[in-house]
């Protein structure tokens, strides 16, 4: 994408746009091809690889993964469409699903792609209300998927679903606590964007300035007011829908998350063809892949890039035995759900800013010759 196409656009939409633009796929790509190299020659055997056998079990099962991603961003894209109240098509939808998850691909896992998501939505005529609704609704219901899932998962699990071979959280040392700390900051989060958006929206506007008024916040002030008078909008409009709507983001957060860790499951099956079918034991491996990604998200690098290649072995090492299967795995994992939005966001992000230019030249244009009539 040109840097000269950013000067259509009013200066405080550039950080967003800077966010989206394909020359930020360069970062994650390398950091990932580091990691993964770095794997290879500390852990690749070519005498283990050349023992796979490919047959018609692993591409079955390969084919499922294609499959479930499919529904993964088919469930994004529905819940999507609820939450604008089906203001956007289906293919609207679809499409902007692609530049949301690219936004995230490129951005730190701890940031995500809520900020482009706001200037994204508001470039295709979405009300400021519908806007704030979507982008900080599905903030709550991503955290609250996990805040809800993975007490459940532990109580039939224990700490077997965050690490094997241990009795307590304590045993895991340094990545125990910090799973705690990365649940805690979610918790956290989430009550605040939740009791915002549907208990006291101006109480926590209030709330959010006055933390501004400390020196070193003081450069985020306006932020601040902007996120309050969003959270105002959006819980004004919230308040208003039926129960049907919230069941249906929230059902569809449900299948898009779920679909994220079946995923790594069908994957796992394929390769590590003496794994059990069981659903105990495939519901443990999910529920220590859904533990993996509390961690992974709060990455400080671009989709967690490099993190997640590195993490995958250790947490998963009582199902995959072998490194070589795990840098396999790993690796069609990472082709598969990242570089897949790295690769459709290069091909979908130029058209949609094209469109988007395209428009506000009509409506210039329209403009003018209404001024001159």
């Amino acid at each position: 994408m040109k840097q000269d196409t950013l000067e259509h656009f009013d200066e405080e939409h550039h950080e967003a746009l800077r966010q989206i633009r394909v020359s930020r796929i360069i970062l994650p790509v390398l950091i990932g091809i580091a990691a993964v190299g770095y794997l290879l020659w500390r852990q690749f055997d070519p005498g283990e690889f050349a023992k796979i056998d490919w047959t018609a079990y692993t591409l079955f099962w390969v084919s499922a993964c294609v499959l479930i991603l499919a529904v993964r961003h088919l469930s994004y894209a529905t819940r999507l469409r609820i939450l604008s109240e089906g203001e956007f098509s289906w293919r609207k939808c679809i499409e902007l699903i692609f530049i949301w998850e690219f936004s995230s691909a490129v951005s730190p896992t701890s940031v995500g792609g809520s900020a482009v998501a706001f200037f994204v939505l508001a470039q295709e005529k979405l009300s400021t209300a519908k806007t704030a609704t979507i982008v900080l609704y599905t903030i709550v219901l991503d955290s609250f998927f996990f805040i809800g899932s993975l007490p459940l998962l532990f109580l039939f699990f224990g700490t077997s679903m965050i690490r094997p071979d241990v009795q307590t959280i304590y045993d895991m040392g340094g990545w125990g606590f910090y799973f705690l700390f990365a649940y805690s900051l979610m918790a956290v989060y989430s009550s605040i964007f939740y009791y915002g958006l549907f208990i006291n929206p101006e109480q926590m506007k209030r709330v959010l300035v006055s933390i501004t008024r400390i020196p070193f916040l003081r450069r985020y002030r306006r932020k601040a007011v902007e996120l309050g008078n969003e959270m105002i909008l959006a819980s004004r409009h919230l308040k208003g829908q039926r129960f049907r709507f919230h069941l249906g983001a929230f059902l569809a957060t449900v299948s898009a998350w779920s679909c994220r860790f079946l995923l790594l499951n069908c994957l796992i099956i394929a390769f590590i063809t003496n794994l059990p079918l069981d659903f105990w034991t495939q519901f443990e491996l999910y529920a220590r892949l859904e533990s993996m990604f509390v961690i992974i998200a709060f990455s400080p690098t671009p989709g967690g890039a490099g993190f997640v290649e590195v993490l995958f072995g250790g947490f998963l090492s009582d199902y995959v035995v072998n490194p070589t299967y795990a840098t396999l795995i790993s690796t069609i994992w990472r082709l598969l759900s990242y570089y897949t939005y790295l690769l459709a966001g290069a091909i979908v992000i130029p058209n949609w800013i094209r469109e988007v230019l395209n428009e506000r030249r009509r409506q210039r244009e329209k403009l003018m010759e209404e001024l001159a009539n």
